[in-house]
């Protein structure tokens, strides 16, 4: 992989901090591959390239004269339209903000180029980051790099593809029913969903008047091309303003002390037979590799009552972008004292077991299907056709509970295509799963271009 794009975070910053390459020399390569490949792919659909290659050279120029650097200092990346940015066009998705240029950067936007990050331009989505597809009344579909004919996975889709292409060095997504976690895995490449509430999601536009309230269960979180990027950036981006700063757990020094569970198929929501396939084969390896997997693992709750709950709750929290009032708050703390208990079941079984592999989609990446909605659209899966809907399901039990999920490359299915698990943990165990999900994508090949990258 001799292509610089195609290098993690760390390792171009290190090179541009050594002197290496320059900013400058890495931001216009970026652009030329954009330019070059991006056409059939449509992931960064607004370009701010002018801007992005005068702040290279003001890097440049600080780093000549010693001036102190940040740990992003001189990288250049996109960012999901999902996030405010300032001074260049933020839309979400959605045709009423196709003029939107906002005064100021989301939080974690802004955090990045305190870092010394350059933004060049921002990545597709579906209309208010509302699908598991990328695709809007503005800017067109987004392709899977992997297969045109396919989808990125949603909502942060275009993020994913220009991390997978190598037309950013990262990016920033958001994930409230699985929206870093789907594309992280339709694509090949790294994503980490945080656990709730420990990087702010100020600057989010999932409605006309959105960027100031934090929705319940929405996260930001990055998109990368290697683990210690995941843990870098999550370092950068997470909360530290008093008195709301994030203290996370620690990781044990031996990973193959660690309680690890395995819950790879349900009733409630059985998966494909190619994506079992391969999730028993991700789990042979940890085996091989001296990690101890308990497959009969289960927290002690009804998984379908927790995927249903957990989609309630997401509809109600992104009820702004829709004509609904939304129920009355009562029935709200209703659902929402359910959901505490189901977290209660969560935090009981992990005093018993660090981390579970579980799956990300029950199908691997499905074709583009722009016609009905959730509720009527279907996939097939083992010969059968099944509801869309259930595309979420091993998903939003997951968010609902506020829980940190990893999910690490891994290789391709039977059909060519990449598959991906999820790494969930306990409520602040984000450096452990994002370790454990290094150790995975180490024994699965980790990152690996599509060929159409190369």
């Amino acid at each position: 992989m001799s292509d610089i794009a195609l290098l993690s975070t760390v390792e171009q910053a290190g090179l541009i901090r050594r002197g290496e390459i320059s900013s400058r020399e890495l931001t216009e390569h970026f652009i030329e591959r954009i330019e070059r490949l991006d056409g059939e792919i449509n992931s960064v659909i607004t370009r701010d390239f002018e801007t992005a290659a005068a702040e290279s050279d003001s890097a440049d120029a600080a780093r000549q004269k010693g001036e102190p650097m940040g740990l992003l200092h001189g990288v250049p990346i996109t960012v999901k339209d999902a996030l405010q940015t300032k001074n260049l066009k933020s839309t979400g998705g959605a045709t009423e903000l196709q003029n939107n240029v906002p005064t100021n950067d989301a939080a974690v936007v802004a955090s990045v180029r305190r870092e010394g990050g350059i933004v060049m331009g921002k990545t597709n989505l579906p209309r208010w980051s509302g699908d598991i597809q990328a695709y809007n009344d503005i800017f067109g579909t987004t392709n899977n790099p992997w297969d045109i004919s396919r989808g990125p996975g949603g909502s942060s889709g275009g993020a994913a593809a220009a991390v997978a292409m190598g037309f950013t060095s990262f990016e920033i997504g958001t994930d409230i029913g699985g929206s870093i976690r789907f594309p992280a895995a339709f694509n090949g490449v790294w994503g980490h969903k945080p656990s709730f509430g420990v990087i702010p999601t100020t600057g989010y536009l999932d409605h006309v008047n959105g960027g100031v309230n934090e929705a319940d269960i929405n996260v930001f979180g990055p998109i990368t091309r290697s683990a210690q990027d995941l843990e870098l950036l999550l370092g950068i981006m997470k909360r530290d303003s008093p008195p709301w700063v994030a203290e996370l757990g620690s990781v044990p020094q031996n990973l193959n002390d660690l309680r690890v569970g395995a819950w790879l198929d349900d009733e409630f929501c059985p998966v494909d037979s190619e994506v079992r396939e391969h999730l028993d084969k991700i789990v042979n390896e940890l085996e091989k590799d001296g990690l101890s997997v308990d497959r009969t693992a289960r927290p002690e709750l009804d998984p379908d009552e927790g995927a249903m709950l957990g989609l309630w709750l997401v509809q109600r929290a992104t009820s702004q972008s829709t004509d609904s009032d939304g129920p009355g708050h009562r029935i709200w703390l209703d659902q929402h004292a359910r959901r505490e208990e189901l977290r209660l079941k969560w935090a009981q079984f992990f005093s018993n077991y660090d981390a579970v592999i579980m799956p990300v989609c029950f199908v691997p990446p499905f074709e583009h299907q722009q016609d009905g909605d959730f509720r009527s659209r279907t996939l097939i899966c083992n010969g059968e056709e099944r509801g869309y809907i259930d595309v979420v399901k091993w998903t939003t039990m997951v968010g609902m509970a506020y829980l940190p999920s990893t999910v690490p490359p891994t290789g391709l299915g039977a059909s060519g295509l990449p598959i991906g698990c999820q790494v969930v943990g306990p409520y602040g165990g984000d450096k452990l799963t994002i370790a454990l999900a290094g150790r995975i994508g180490d024994l699965m090949g980790g990152y690996q271009p599509p060929p159409r990258a190369l």
